[in-house]
């Protein structure tokens, strides 16, 4: 996700109680589990800020294993809260879910450009937004959000785990192309953790970002030539 990082005040501390609580509720409605088959439509997902008070969504869904572009939609609105770390999927959710509601080719499993579990409430976007559409999820995002990890080797498909304090496994970083930074992949919802490694790796095509979310990001900059 590309975040808008406006400056200003602090937000209202009620708000952020009563959106960390909701938080907590929605994390209490995380299921991890594999998928029981391979997917025949993969989603991409990624929000950007064209401006400091407007958001764009956009979806593309892939034919699997092929990848090839099946549709492509968007969906812009007004920023409705202001930016709180740790709670960044409620300023973009309701907007995903709108863009999502235009789709004709509902896919079985969406790649969020963000994260899922590697959060420190264990509720990134792919999280929040799975547990919305009750739907498979998972997050590859590019940079870390919490955890620690070892570097794993220069080459591509190299994996090393991302653990909490604890050793709780959080994630994995994947090398998705020799010698470029890696990729922090993670669960969201109704999708396991084998599940979101082996969907990033079968969506790589020579690129760093995997299909899904590297032409979700690509036709996000299309689509906001039309707002200009």
């Amino acid at each position: 996700m590309a975040y808008y990082r406006p400056p200003g005040p602090p937000a209202d501390p009620q708000l952020v109680r009563d959106l960390t609580h909701l938080q907590e509720t929605m994390r209490a409605q995380v299921h991890l589990l594999p998928l029981p088959q391979a997917p025949t439509l993969i989603a991409g997902c990624d929000s950007s800020f064209p401006t400091s008070d407007t958001i764009l969504s956009v979806f593309v869904v892939l034919r699997f294993p092929t990848l090839e572009l099946v549709e492509k939609v968007y969906h812009t609105s007004t920023v409705e809260l202001p930016y709180i770390p740790g709670l960044l999927s409620f300023r973009e959710a309701p907007n995903l879910l709108l863009a999502y509601q235009k789709l004709q080719h509902k896919p079985d499993i969406i790649m969020v450009d963000g994260h899922g579990i590697a959060h420190p409430r264990r509720m990134g976007i792919a999280a929040h937004l799975g547990v919305l559409l009750n739907k498979p999820t998972f997050g590859v995002a590019k940079q870390k959000l919490t955890g620690t990890y070892q570097e794993p080797s220069l080459t591509k498909g190299s994996i090393s785990p991302l653990l909490d304090k604890s050793g709780e496994l959080l994630g994995e970083v994947i090398r998705s192309k020799d010698k470029v930074n890696p990729l922090f992949v993670s669960p969201g919802h109704h999708c396991d953790q084998a599940t979101a490694t082996r969907l990033t790796l079968a969506c790589l095509r020579g690129y760093k970002l995997p299909e899904p979310t590297r032409l979700a990001d690509y036709w996000a900059e299309e689509f906001k030539k039309e707002l200009i």
